[in-house]
């Protein structure tokens, strides 16, 4: 058993992960986590051949004590030898993130949770609450309509105790067109009568209302806690021109006053507008999360695009990471490569100073997340270290 790399490098809080399968991943349990895909692909083709199987097979397979590139067979087979519980410990260490945040609501009987993520990597992980889950659990705790609403923002402001954070997937639930309004009482009443009516003749519906989606965002900001939403490229069950940020415009002119963060996740192809929409709103932060392992070899062209308007202290590090650990090593590692890449370029063109590259990294790396989820020492324990 290898031991825990050294902790060198610029200092990363991931800002947005999830966690890792718990059950030994077959091959083919591997590949579907390397494409946001529903299906695999065509008889005779390979997750492994696009960008993200490549960096895998470039970046990963040395940690595996494989050779650089080897071939995907003898990467599998590797990694079925090694267990799952081995190559995550393996994956998670050489990653050398400082923090987790970890949102919980998705497939969550199938992943570590917080706990679990920490004991693995070594590293400190917290919880960011997701909405939608929160509403479904208080839909199935026997609530009237009429009590919905106030059970939902009671069980809202209760998760804020322990979560550093929100995420909605509107974007996943109708889009990011939303009415900008906080809903009225009697619009969430007559929402949750309808909702309540659909759960008890199906016996589950997952929660697609605006009106009550809308309600949970606003109950989120009332907290204070940073609200994640997610933005741009997912799987298939969102459609991409109805995630695209810019649509959110009228609704954070709308929640400005409030003054919590809102914290448009990974936002690809639209990150260019993301980057305009944290230079317009102060309240407003971005990343490029899970865009930066998808796209692999061209990661840093893509980060020097979202560099282009974005305020330098509000852009964030994330890897949107979930199920293969291999994805959190990933975004850790190319994180690092990346902006030292983009910064270092602007520097040999004398556009920057060494130690403007150096803040700027500092800042979107893990100081901007530190700030804007009020992160402890204990949570964030590294200073933040010169790459």
């Amino acid at each position: 058993m290898s031991e825990p790399a050294t902790r060198t490098g610029l200092a990363l809080v991931d800002h947005h992960v999830h966690g890792v399968v718990t059950a030994e991943p077959d091959r083919a349990d591997i590949e579907s986590m390397l494409t946001e895909a529903v299906a695999p692909g065509p008889p005779g083709t390979t997750a492994f051949d696009t960008q993200l199987g490549f960096a895998v097979r470039r970046w990963c397979a040395p940690l595996l004590d494989l050779e650089t590139l080897a071939p995907a067979d003898a990467y599998v087979a590797r990694r079925l030898e090694l267990g799952g519980a081995e190559s995550a410990r393996r994956l998670l260490t050489a990653a050398q993130v400082d923090a987790w945040l970890v949102d919980t609501g998705y497939q969550s009987d199938a992943i570590t949770t917080p706990a679990e993520l920490a004991e693995l990597s070594g590293t400190p992980a917290r919880e960011i609450a997701r909405l939608e889950s929160i509403a479904e659990r208080v839909a199935g705790s026997g609530v009237s309509a009429h009590g919905f609403g106030d059970a939902l923002t009671e069980a809202v402001h209760s998760a804020a105790g322990a979560a550093v954070g929100f995420k909605s997937i509107a974007a996943y639930r109708g889009g990011l067109g939303l009415d900008p309004a906080r809903p009225r009482p009697p619009e969430v009443t007559a929402a949750a009568g309808r909702w309540l009516r659909e759960l008890e003749h199906a016996g589950s519906a997952r929660l697609e209302d605006q009106v009550l989606i809308r309600h949970g965002m606003w109950a989120a900001l009332d907290t204070g806690r940073p609200l994640q939403l997610h933005t741009g490229y997912g799987d298939a069950d969102s459609r991409l021109h109805l995630a695209d940020p810019s649509l959110l415009h009228d609704f954070l002119a709308a929640s400005q006053h409030t003054g919590t963060a809102v914290m448009l996740l990974h936002c690809y192809p639209y990150h260019r507008q993301a980057g305009a929409l944290a230079n317009l709103f102060p309240h407003v932060y971005m990343d490029v999360g899970e865009a930066l392992n998808h796209v692999g070899a061209r990661s840093a062209a893509v980060l020097a695009e979202a560099l282009e308007l974005t305020p330098f202290h509000k852009m964030l590090y994330s890897s949107d990471a979930f199920g293969l650990p291999e994805l959190h090593y990933l975004g850790a590692a190319g994180f690092r490569r990346d902006i030292a890449a983009v910064t270092g370029a602007f520097v040999a063109d004398g556009a920057w100073s060494a130690d403007d590259a150096e803040r700027v990294g500092q800042m979107i790396g893990s100081g901007n997340a530190r700030r804007v989820y009020g992160l402890t020492p204990a949570e964030a324990r590294r200073e933040m270290t010169s790459r």
